[in-house]
């Protein structure tokens, strides 16, 4: 099973409703160590990209929806999360450059771009307590799915539990980056918002490729 446009559009879409659903709770996480406007930046972003979908061409492929996503949440969202999902979202476009259908390698290749374009712009590393620490072992269990011969649905499954695990992990680290680093020790205990958001996010690409 190959991923095409249409998986695309349902992870954008899903993007959008699981940010909205999810709003509250990441102003909540973000108050806590951060500017507290994550849920709310992020949530006009995708709404932003949500009136943008229709002007996607009949013959758009993936890497071009995606590039749309990445220069609207740039162009809309504040703080430090549009620069830095839109690098994601801009890294990942160009990986899949041109290529109509996905498969597992080209999966890997788009989340490892992604994954990429956050350290390139964050200039973040696993145990810095940002959202490097969901999609560091996102790639690495995406890629691993590969190695033993998954699907493009089961590589995007393992990416999205990964990334739920590493959220998860943030919670009893000191933060090395960001405005959470000020905080030192009272960080402790509180789970990044950054990381908790992707692993929302991956989550839903593993639910769009399920359901293709």
């Amino acid at each position: 099973m190959t991923l095409n446009t249409d998986w695309a559009v349902r992870w954008i879409k899903g993007s959008a409703a699981v940010v909205s659903e999810h709003r509250v709770e990441l102003i909540t996480l973000d108050r806590e160590i951060g500017d507290g406007d994550h849920g709310e930046n992020l949530d006009r972003g995708f709404s932003a990209v949500l009136l943008k979908l229709d002007d996607l061409p009949t013959d758009a492929t993936p890497g071009d929806a995606l590039k749309m996503v990445a220069t609207t949440l740039i162009s809309t969202v504040g703080g430090a999360a549009g620069p830095l999902y839109g690098t994601a979202y801009l890294k990942a476009a160009g990986a899949i450059a041109g290529q109509a259908e996905l498969d597992g390698a080209a999966v890997v290749a788009l989340l490892t771009a992604a994954r990429d374009g956050v350290v390139l712009r964050g200039k973040a590393a696993p145990g810095d307590k940002t959202m490097v620490d969901a999609w560091s072992p996102a790639v690495d269990a995406a890629a691993e799915a590969l190695a033993a011969g998954l699907d493009e649905a089961a590589i995007l499954d393992a990416a999205a539990t990964a990334a739920e695990a590493g959220a998860r992990a943030t919670e009893p680290l000191v933060a090395r980056k960001g405005r959470a680093s000020y905080l030192g020790e009272r960080a402790i205990g509180h789970r990044d918002p950054g990381a908790q958001s992707s692993a929302l996010l991956l989550r839903v690409a593993a639910d769009a490729a399920a359901g293709a």
